[in-house]
Parts: structure tokens; sequence; C-alpha cells
């Protein structure tokens, strides 16, 4: 289905498009309630709790007040839902500052500001430099006279290189209208029209593609200003409503990036799904107790109750009357499952999520931003992610490139110092004008995209499509190669002082299947044309022209690719008159193809890139983000395997993720690549790979795999199941150019597998991954907000009656035994339990003395109450003051509470509590309670401690004596070997035909434990036992 949009004329598409109103609330005024209610009782043990309370409104069957359970389940779903309330809240008011942004709008020839969310379909958006385009627009104009300008697609893609885009090549007005097809998530195609109303060109049809779009989120950079006509815009979901109920079809976030993002899933965190199976399992168990005690009960009334007077049973009873001691007998058994437990679960969640708040050592020292978790509901995850899938650029790396080394014409520069800058053989070369050097130099500072800024002191500044290219382009100027000025297509360069001009003929530029670029450049002192290209070792290296001897070059690349950094070769070769035009003829005529594009041009590139003459090799360093290295090392030893998802390219991740601790050194470690572009050739890579894992099952090896998106797609697809196999076997895995989609279809592979999964990313090309991942963490760097508002965290009686008064059975599980539990947010390690003495002791103490019923409940309540403090106490690692305040202030607390109660004449517990406080009895019982209960939890303590200690009890004992614990390895079972401490360098061999298998490289971290489908032995005490790859789910040893 096509759409039609007429540029500057809104009115025509007010009503049959949505608004630009950035949403990502989970809920609406009119949808909370229901919605809400909807998800906590879609929880089997909400539902319990709800069928226990609903019995209690039958006053035949429950012996107690309903409000005893009817008062704590409203106040926990009361606390859920203002739980919830907050953290969509929260969401509101970050969607409400990205809304309210003002931008600039073209209205009859006039700019206005209105603000984000008011744009429509068919505005006319003005952007100035650095501003965040807020919907996807169609290019009209620039201020660059040749309708160029430069964007950052980092929060679409995650690629940090920037983009050219370029208007329409016969946009000369704004009237017309834009053919363009139903809004879908593929970022990198946009197949429309324009047609210019007369007097334009005859209302001739010109095509547009993407390289005429702003997409949404992107950055304008290195441009004064541009401007464009929206075409695809953002929704809220409570519009979408509206618009759904007037029948209106445009609905839904209509952006690339937001059909990209999908509908964020309600989360359960592994603790809410276990305390499900085991309500479930209780409830199967109460079913069978119920069963047999029901049918007892009955057949003894039937046979004995009906004899006895007292009882007062009739002789006829109601159709209903078989379910009357069933049930009973159900509410009696409900204690198995205790409502406290929900209310407690739900505090301690609010506070663990505020600690994260609180948490001063969280907070960015550059930009001062504090961690913030934005869904409180599931902060006890954090402690049991087995898989964090990330981003890498802004996430890893700072996207920092500095120029380390080269090889010129054989000769190495800056092994010695370590910095090619500062070796005095390249600045003595450089100074006496070797010709090799400045050719080298030339390639470094002409063959780019970067554009030259003179500030008002005179200093130059570079702005670059990439990283790479500034770090080149600010290399070849400390080498007195100084790239001044560009105007247009001519450059002006000064060597030595003396001045060089170029004209750029035509660019060549950079895709992911050539992994080069290349530009054809005039000199316009000589007139001679030159071809200049720099790019990945596989793809120049093969064209050199014939006699020339790259194995020196070959061997820069793996010496330096051995040192994690990224390594480019450059070349040249010198063009004939004739030889270029009969080119630039045919490279005119596949730009201006409609099918087929990119291939037609790559094709006629590959014509004019050969006979290459090679130059040397350039190295650069990127930066990671301070501690990242150590931070990986350290969770891989904890057990956590780790998975990079990026749209950037295979060779720059495969580096990063060896600067990173994501895969181990070598000799015991293999790194195996996937690729293809047919199904058969990723059927083979795939078997190939998969083959190569499960050998090496056996053996003590890290074996990561790498991915790119073509291939991902397919195995995805034709593949599912072996690929899902050889998830489960590799520890680590790196997927590159992948799309949002895919990414998301990773978290949810691993979720399948039932492993529970964190994502971290910054952009807006990692919100739909944060959001299906258990738990997902957003960061708010340089690629915008996106993430950060997507995340989860962004940084970071069987007699009949009732024992207990129902006030105090409702405060019970409401206050008593909640408050001392959530403080145990401050503890860390801390098991509550519970006896039975307490009614056995209490029956006993007062069985022959006169007292009421209220009495010898307040004696057992008071019982659970200083038994609980003494337990809770007992089991507590780290005392605090606020430990020491919920304890025994709650016992406190206790009998504050009763005294006020028992002071009030209607309460039902009138002078009871004045009563008991003056008995020996009393407290005498008490001693006993906690004496008697106390006893075998003393005795398991003990013997746990003594005769089998975890390794927690082992640091617990050695934290108490005093003794140091100066790192992990002192738990380690087995020791290092000499080879673990001598740890041999990296090494990337890449041939120039290599297989898929792609070793020998990498070894395993010497304290991981290898996933196995036969026995597999354990190395360290963090590392727990893995899934069995045959099944493709989770099995615990």
């Amino acid at each position: 289905m096509k759409r039609y949009v007429y540029i500057n004329d809104e009115n025509l598409a007010k009503d049959i498009y949505c608004d630009n109103r950035i949403s990502n609330r989970k809920y609406t005024i009119w949808n909370f309630l229901p919605k809400n209610l909807w998800e906590q009782f879609s929880r089997f043990m909400n539902q319990y709790f709800l069928l226990i309370a609903c019995l209690q409104l039958w006053s035949l069957i429950t012996p107690v007040n309903p409000a005893s359970t009817w008062g704590p389940l409203i106040f926990i779903f009361a606390v859920s839902a203002s739980k919830e309330a907050w953290d969509d809240y929260n969401r509101y008011l970050l969607d409400k500052k990205a809304n309210e942004k003002e931008v600039w709008i073209v209205r009859q020839g006039i700019r206005k500001l209105i603000q984000a969310q008011d744009i429509c379909i068919g505005n006319i958006v003005w952007l100035r430099e650095n501003d965040e385009v807020p919907c996807d627009l169609v290019l009209l104009g620039t201020a660059d006279p040749q309708g160029f300008c430069y964007v950052e697609t980092a929060a679409l893609d995650g690629e940090t290189d920037l983009k050219t885009r370029s208007i329409p090549s016969a946009c000369m007005g704004i009237d017309g209208v834009i053919e363009c097809p139903s809004p879908d998530k593929d970022i990198r195609r946009f197949d429309a029209n324009m047609r210019l109303f007369p007097p334009f060109l005859d209302n001739d049809v010109f095509p547009l593609t993407i390289k005429n779009t702003l997409l949404q989120s992107c950055y304008l950079r290195n441009t004064e200003w541009a401007c464009g006509v929206a075409v695809y815009t953002v929704e809220d979901f409570y519009h979408v409503c509206v618009e759904m109920i007037r029948g209106i079809c445009g609905i839904g976030n209509q952006t690339k990036l937001g059909m990209c993002r999908g509908i964020p899933e309600p989360k359960l965190t592994a603790v809410d799904a276990m305390i499900d199976k085991l309500t479930g399992a209780i409830f199967v168990f109460q079913i069978v107790v119920v069963i047999v005690l029901g049918i007892a009960g009955n057949v003894w009334k039937d046979t004995e109750g009906r004899k006895l007077w007292y009882v007062r049973y009739p002789k006829e009873g109601p159709w209903y009357e078989l379910l009357v001691i069933p049930l009973r007998f159900e509410l009696l058994c409900s204690i198995m499952i205790p409502i406290s437990i929900k209310v407690s679960l739900d505090l301690v969640k609010s506070l663990y999520a505020k600690f994260i708040d609180w948490d001063d050592q969280m907070v960015d020292p550059e930009t001062g931003i504090r961690s913030n978790a934005t869904n409180t509901a599931i902060s006890e995850d954090l402690g049991q992610v087995e898989y964090i899938l990330t981003d890498k650029t802004g996430t890893l790396t700072e996207n920092k490139m500095i120029f380390k080394r080269c090889c010129i014409s054989g000769r190495f520069y800056g092994n010695e110092s370590g910095d090619a800058l500062t070796d005095a053989q390249l600045l003595n070369d450089v100074s006496t004008g070797s010709a090799d050097v400045i050719k080298f130099l030339k390639v470094m500072a002409i063959c780019n995209t970067v554009i030259p800024v003179r500030s008002k002191s005179g200093t130059i500044s570079y702005k670059a499509l990439s990283q790479d290219e500034e770090a080149l382009v600010c290399a070849a100027s400390r080498l007195r190669m100084i790239f001044e000025n560009k105007n247009g297509n001519i450059l002006d360069i000064k060597f030595n002082a003396s001045p060089l001009r170029y004209e750029v003929l035509d660019t060549l530029e950079f895709t992911s299947d050539r992994k080069r670029m290349s530009v054809v450049v005039r000199d316009c002192q000589s007139g001679e044309i030159f071809l200049l290209s720099k790019g990945a070792d596989e793809t120049i290296l093969p064209l050199t022209y014939t006699g020339q001897q790259v194995r020196t070059f070959a061997e820069a690349v793996e010496q330096y690719a051995q040192m994690g950094l990224r390594t480019l070769c450059l070349a040249w070769r010198k063009l004939d008159e004739g030889e270029y035009q009969e080119w630039a003829s045919m490279f005119k005529e596949a730009n201006s193809t409609l099918v087929d594009r990119e291939w037609r041009v790559a094709e006629v590139c590959q014509r004019l890139e050969h006979d290459l003459e090679i130059l040397g090799v350039a190295a650069i360093e990127d930066r990671l983000q301070e501690g990242v290295p150590e931070t990986i090392e350290t969770l891989r030893k904890a057990g956590i395997n780790f998975w990079m998802l990026t749209g950037d390219k295979m060779n720059t991740a495969i580096q990063i993720a060896l600067s990173c601790n994501f895969v181990s050194p070598e000799p015991k470690g293999q790194l195996l690549i996937i690729d293809g572009k047919t199904e058969d050739e990723v059927c083979r890579s795939l078997e190939r790979v998969l083959l190569t894992t499960r050998i090496t099952e056996s053996e003590p090896k890290d074996v990561a795999f790498v991915v790119d998106g073509w291939a991902l797609e397919i195995a995805l697809k034709h593949y599912r199941k072996a690929f899902t196999e050889l998830a489960i076997l590799s520890r680590t895995a790196i997927c590159c150019r992948v799309t949002p989609s895919q990414k998301a279809q990773l978290v949810e592979l691993l979720k399948l597998c039932d492993y529970r999964t964190l994502a971290i990313g910054d952009g807006g090309n990692d919100v739909r991954m944060i959001q299906q991942a258990d738990i997902g963490v957003g960061i708010s760097g340089r690629e915008g907000l996106q993430a950060a508002r997507a995340a989860d965290y962004s940084i970071g009686s069987v007699s009949g009656t009732s024992l207990f008064n129902s006030v105090s059975l409702m405060a019970y599980n409401v206050f008593y035994t909640s408050v001392p539990v959530l403080v145990s947010v401050l503890d860390k390690d801390l098991s509550e339990r519970t006896a039975i003495v307490v009614f056995v002791i209490t029956i006993h103490s007062y069985a022959f003395e006169k007292s009421e019923m209220e009495e010898v409940a307040m004696v057992a309540l008071s019982g659970c109450i200083w038994l609980q403090a003494f337990v809770v106490a007992l089991e507590t690692n780290s005392f605090t003051i606020l430990q020491h305040l919920a304890i025994w202030g709650n016992l406190l607390g206790f009998y504050v509470i009763n005294w006020i109660v028992s002071a009030i004449p209607a309460s039902g517990m009138y002078t009871i509590m004045f009563r008991l406080c003056k008995q020996p009895s009393y407290w005498v019982t008490m001693i006993l309670i906690v004496a008697t209960g106390m006893g075998p939890v003393l005795a398991l303590k003990y013997l746990r401690y003594t005769y089998r200690s975890s390794k927690i009890n082992i640091l617990q004992q050695a934290e108490r004596l005093g003794g140091p614990i100066l790192s992990l390895g002192i738990i380690e079972p087995q020791s290092r070997s000499p080879l673990d401490k001598d740890l041999a360098p990296l090494s990337i061999t890449q041939p120039k035909n290599r297989t898929s298998v792609y070793e020998p490289l990498l070894s395993e971290s010497p304290s991981a434990t290898r996933r196995s489908i036969g026995p597999a032995q354990r190395f360290d005490y963090f590392q727990s036992q893995s899934p069995l790859a045959s099944t493709y789910t989770r099995k615990d040893n």
C-alpha cells in the first residue's frame, strides 16, 4: 500500500496519518486498571490468593473475618499497581521531554518553532548542525551548494561513520508530491518517487533512494543546515486507539526506527517464575489433601457426626453440603502459601531499585548522569544473569581512534617507540622527502571524505565521516602533510610549506562487500590523474600489479592485528586520460540505474581498482571504555557468557572482541566464522563450524563463533535448530552487520533455551534488543536517549474457628512479617524459617488456664513475632543500624500497636494485652517458644558451618576471623598451570583462501568451564554447570 505526501501541505494528511508523539509508556489513563489487573492475575500465585479470598466470603466455611485476607490482598495489589504506575510515569516524563523539544518547520516560506510531537506528514522540517532528526524526512535542501549533507547514524545502525545524504537530483522547488511505500523496518532501503508540480520540469517523476532521506534519531553533522519533508512519523498508543475507533488506517509508530523496536512484553523474573511453580505444586498437593480429608470428613459426618447431639447436623442438607467440609480444609491448608511473601517481595524489589538510584559509585564522572531503575520489579534478576548481549559502539569503545604504527615500502615505523608519530626514522624520511613516504602521506590526507574547519585563531580541525579517517588525516597533518581546505571538489594540501592542489573527480564509496574506498583525483599542477585506495588487507592486497611483493605487508597486518590494532592498506595507481573518461561514463550510468544499482556500481568500481601499487599499512588503535577488559574478564570467570551484537564490520568487531577479553588468547581457543550469501553456502559453513565445536567440546577450549547479518538471517530462517545448538555450545558469539530486528531475535533464541539474559546498548538500534531481554540496560551516551528511555535500567485450626483475631492476622501478613524481610536487602545472605512449636507450646502452656480464645491467640501471635525476630537475627550476616531497627523495632512495635488496640473497647481485644503482660506464664511461654524453635536452627547451622561449609561460608568465616581475602583466586580448587601464567599474545592469521574454521586462535580463561555434551571439568568455583547441547533447553546437573 502506498502513501502520498504532499510537500508543505499538512492539511491533506493531517486526518489520515498520525502525528509525531513519542511514547514508551506501558499504560494509559483508560487502560491502566484493567490492563494492570490482567497482568497481575495472569500469575498463578495471585489467582490462588484471589480464590482463597473469595472462599472466605462464604460465611458457612470460613472461621475468620474475610478482611484478614482481602485486606492484605488489596494492599499488595495496590502496592504493585502503584509501583507500575510510578515506573510508567517516569517513562512518561522522559517521553514528554522528547516530545516537547522545539524544532523548526517551514510554512509558506516562513520558519516557525513548534514542538516535535506536533510535526505532521508533509511538514518541512528545518535542521541545524548537530540537531537530532525528529522523524523520517526526504531531503529537500542543504547548506552545501552541491546539495550534500552528512548524518551520524550510530543510533540507528550502530555505525559511527558519517553517511553522505543528498537532495534529489532535480529538486528545484518545494511544491509537489512524494509517492512512498507503506512504512517498513528496512533501514537500508527506501524506494519512492517524487513529482514536482508544474511549472517544474513538466511534472516529471524522479526516483528517491535511502541516500535522499534523513531517518529518525540520526544527527546532522558537518552541515550548517538541512531541510526535508516528513514522510513517516511516530505515534503513541492512546492516539492509535482513538484513530482505530474513528476508522483511520494510519496507526502505530511508522518511522523505520520505530518499526524496528516492536512492542515490549511484560517481564517475569526468575524468582517470580519459581514462586509460581512452587505455588502450583503446593496447590496440587492441597487439592489431594482436601479431597482425602473431605471424603473422610463427609463419611464421618454421615456415620458418626449426625449421632452427636451437640454437633447439630441437620438430617437433610442443601445440595452443596458435600462441598462444605472440603472447602473448609482448603481454607485451613491455605496457610501453606503465606500471602506475606507477596508483600515482602514487592517491597524488597522496590528498595533494591532505589539502592541503584542512590548509588554514588554508579555516576558517570564526565556527564554526571546517575543510574536509574526505570523498572523496579526485576531487581533480583541482576544476580542471575547468564548471558550478556552487548552493543559495541559507544558501549565497549569510546570511538577515539589514534594512529599508532605503520609499514611503508617494507619498513616498520613505531615498533621501538610504540608511536609512529614520534619515530625518529619516519620523521627523518619526511624531512628528506622520501618518495614512498610522501605517496603514503598523500593517500592518508586525500583518500577520505574529511572536511577541514579553520577556527578564528587559525587552527585547523577535521570533521570526518569515520574515526578512522580522522585519525589518518590528523596523523598526516602531524607529519607535515596538512589538509588545509576543501572548496567543492578542490583540495588544498600543504607539505613542508609547499602548496599542493588536487581535484576530486569521483569517489568510490566504501561498502561492506567491497571493504575499501577509493577516490579519483587530478593533480591541478601536472594534470595527471591518480586512483587512491585504502581498505582491508583481504580486498587491497589481491589487487596489486604483477610482480609486487606483498609478503612484508601481510606480515605487518598480522603483527598489528596481534596487538589488537585496526589495520588499513593504502595503495594508488596512475590513470590514463582515455581510460578514466571511458570508465567515468560507465560509472555515471551505473549510478543512475534503478535496478540493482548497488551491484552495478560495485561492478564498475572493480573495473578501475586493479594493478594497484601497495604503499604500506597503517595501524590504528580504537580506545576502549575504561575498565571494560577487566570487567568482562571478571564476569566471564563468574560464569557469565558474552555476545557482541553490532552493526559494524566483521574485522572491526573481531579486533574489539580480542581487546575486550571477549574471547580468550591462544593456544587453546578457537574462533569460528560462519559466512555465505546463499542457503547452501551458509549450510556448509554452519555444519563445518558445528562439527568443529562438537569435536573441541571434550577439550578445555573456549570456542567462539562469528557470523554476519546476511548469514545470520539465513541460519535463523532455515537452520534454526543447528544454530541453536551452536549457540549453546559456544560461550561467546560475535554477530556483525546485524539489524535491530536480528538483535532481538538472538535475545529471544537464548530466552527460549531458558537462559536469563541481559542486553545493554546506547542507541536507538538497541531498543528492541533491550526490550526483548529479561533485563534491559540503556546507556545515556553520545547516540541519544532512545535506549535509556526504553530500558529497565539506565546507567542502573481444625476447631472451626481462627486462632488469631482478624485484625492481628491482617497485620501479621502485611507488616510484622514483611518489615524484617524488607531490610534483608542490606544483608548478603538471608533465609527465613518458621516453626510449628508456637502452636504446641501455646496450647500446652494455657491448657489449664481459664483464658479466653483471644488471649490464647495473642500468646500464639506473640510467639510467632518473637521467634521470627530471633531467626532473622541469627540468619543475618552483616548488621546495620537499619537492620537492628527493623528486627527489634518491629518486635517493640508489635507491643505498642497491640497496647493501643487493647485500649479500644470495640476492637475485640479489649484489655487483653494489658492482662497478658502482667502474667509470668506469658513471658515464660515466650522464652520456651524461642528456645524450642531456635534449637534445631542452631544445630543445623552448626552442622552446616562445621561439616558442610559452602564457599560463601568459608569466606564469611575468614572475614570474621580477620583473614585477608585478596582475590577470587584463593577459593579456586585447581591451581593454574605455568602456561596459564604466561599467556601467549593474540594471533590472527588471515590467509588468502581461508576457510570458515578460523584457527588457531584464542584460548580459554583458565578459570572458565566449558559447556560439554559429555562430562565437563569444573575449573572455577563461580562457573555453574551448563545445559546439555543436545536438548537445546537448560538442564541443571
